[in-house]
């Protein structure tokens, strides 16, 4: 879970795994899979990097995202 901000300043967690959409207008809106809409004072950059770190400590970004130097894997000279 991450947390977030509401716009009267008070302090949330929001499961990362149903986020489906961050957006950026003057707000930063968080739209879960279910459908629900939260508003928040956070920047889009900083909900996207909190998802990221949260996705790392629970170990689902290591298995999305491969070895950084794909090239040389499995590469014969």
């Amino acid at each position: 879970m991450i947390a977030v901000t509401r716009l009267n300043g008070s302090q949330f967690h929001v499961n990362a795994l149903l986020i489906e959409t961050v957006e950026q207008t003057p707000d930063t809106i968080i739209t879960l899979t279910t459908g629900k809409k939260y508003m928040v004072t956070e920047h889009s950059s900083d909900v996207i990097r909190s998802i990221r770190h949260y996705l790392r400590s629970i170990g689902i970004m290591a298995a999305i995202t491969g070895p950084a130097d794909t090239q040389s894997e499995g590469a014969s000279s």
